[in-house]
């Protein structure tokens, strides 16, 4: 009987459900396609990759057991041999190999296909042992093998990974695993019983799929949510003393941005001056305060603050109305003939709408007349972002520990598939992150990054607008929760949730 007991309590404290929610539906859960946030955040619990960053931020092996540097251009990768994929196949070095050759292949269109450039070729010594040889050094050898790893067992034949049913069904390694989803639907992962480190003791997550952030905060409140990021409003003036017991709340500096990019191809915003006048008229400071009750910051740059790459001496611009009507005027705008521009955002991003207005508003001010266009995030992405059909966009991008100019500031990187949205060029941009790549120096490399700062900002390809604090609220009762540098994720294996 006493065994029956606690038998019942084990199954009581690790058969439960982590509720969750997601305000957009994943496009592809695929590590390699996922570029939206969504399918990046699933793909997260499905697949596993080489290396990953502990909680301090440091770089340690996933998939792979130990990894070294035989000189600057090899490195060798062992892998665990006790690792299987969800249908119960083994992982060996093949599937790198195979995951490597996909990336790199012209029928996959991937952005992430630029962090791969370097490599010259990726070999399987064995079945458990991976050899990388680089053309060059290169600043990022082992963050490249971040990437998600594909099972080649499955996908080997597969005529296009692009259109493939894998991505609604993804076999990984990770430690959930996914049967499928539906578009619009509630998203159901299982842990894996097989995950090389241990079963999650946290035996399902279920996203909810809100889209309405209104919603989200109601179902948090009633603690239907386990887990839930809070807007600076809702924490100021939206929960009592009854959530605060709920809840364990959790402040930091978020891992990003949001800007206002212009498309560099419109004749409108060729001409820097009519750049610099929308700069000098947007005041930051007040959205910051607008929108997030100071729990933010002013962005003055493409990189994280505190990074080495982050350059302190770029302040935010004053604002300053009278210069922005005179480049205007001289730009060939005035009273008579206006400059007026499209504004496209994604509408399941209410700060986002609202910071939209207010720079509408902001804008109004020296003339400028400013139309909003909101639309849900695929259909936005589909036929907005990627086609490049906008004069201007609003959107956030992550700021990773380790930054790369190169998916967002080359000029390559304009190319369909890349992340340079707006189509930046400056050639001693690209020059410098050339030699940066080639740059192991950390003093050196530190230098160069920052002199890429400061002309990114002054050629004002975008507005950097602000990074919000990341405000999180989670189930108290869940242990043990440990904040770090990467967020509250990077132990959730090790959760109980009572």
């Amino acid at each position: 009987m006493r065994f029956l007991i606690l038998l019942s309590l084990a199954i009581s404290v690790f058969a439960s459900t982590l509720h969750l929610s997601i305000g957009a539906s994943p496009s592809r859960i695929n590590p390699i396609l996922a570029t939206d946030s969504a399918s990046a955040e699933i793909a997260g619990w499905v697949f596993s990759s080489l290396v990953k960053y502990d909680k301090n931020g440091d770089i340690v092996g996933d998939l792979a057991e130990s990894f070294e540097f035989l000189n600057e251009r090899e490195l060798l990768f062992r892998l665990r041999k006790n690792v299987y994929w969800h249908d119960g196949e083994p992982f060996e070095a093949e599937d790198v190999v195979f995951t490597y050759e996909t990336i790199v292949s012209p029928k996959v269109f991937t952005p992430y296909a630029s962090q791969f450039r370097f490599v010259q070729s990726v070999e399987a010594i064995d079945s458990h042992t991976v050899l990388v040889k680089y053309k060059k050094p290169y600043f990022k050898a082992l963050e490249i093998w971040m990437t998600g790893i594909l099972p080649q067992h499955i996908l080997k034949n597969e005529d296009n990974l692009m259109t493939s049913s894998f991505n609604q069904k993804p076999v990984g390694t990770g430690p959930y695993m996914i049967k499928e989803f539906e578009v619009s639907k509630d998203i159901v992962l299982y842990a894996n019983d097989r995950y090389y480190e241990h079963p999650p003791k946290i035996d399902k997550i279920v996203y909810h799929f809100i889209p309405d952030p209104s919603t989200n905060f109601l179902m948090l409140k009633s603690g239907k949510l386990d887990v839930g990021s809070l807007s600076s409003l809702q924490y100021e003036r939206q929960i009592d003393d009854k959530f605060k017991k709920r809840f364990n709340i959790y402040e930091q500096i978020s891992h990003g941005y949001t800007y206002l990019g212009f498309n560099l191809k419109r004749e409108k915003f060729k001409d820097r001056r009519v750049r610099e006048a929308l700069s000098l008229a947007v005041d930051r400071k007040e959205l910051v305060d607008i929108l997030f009750f100071s729990h933010g910051r002013v962005c003055t740059g493409p990189f994280m603050p505190g990074s080495f790459a982050f350059d302190e001496s770029v302040k935010p611009p004053k604002v300053d109305l009278e210069k922005a009507r005179r480049l205007l005027k001289e730009a060939g705008y005035d009273e008579n003939n206006p400059l007026v521009f499209e504004l496209a955002t994604n509408s399941n991003n209410s700060i986002r709408l609202y910071a939209a207005q207010i720079i509408q508003y902001q804008l109004a001010k020296i003339g400028v007349k400013v139309k909003i266009k909101a639309m849900e995030w695929q259909a936005f992405l589909n036929t907005v972002v990627h086609p490049r059909r906008f004069d201007a966009v609003l959107l956030g991008w992550s700021l990773g520990l380790t930054p790369d100019a190169y998916p967002l500031w080359h000029s390559d990187s304009a190319k369909p598939g890349g992340f340079n949205l707006v189509g930046y060029s400056n050639k001693e941009v690209d020059r410098l992150i050339v030699e940066a790549e080639a740059t192991v120096d950390r003093k050196r490399l530190s230098e160069i990054y920052k002199k890429i700062f400061r002309l990114i900002v002054d050629d004002l390809p975008y507005l950097f607008l602000y990074i919000p604090n990341s405000i999180v609220a989670v189930n108290s009762s869940i242990k043990p929760v440990e904040p770090s540098i990467i967020g509250i994720f990077h132990n959730e294996i090790e959760w109980i949730k009572p």
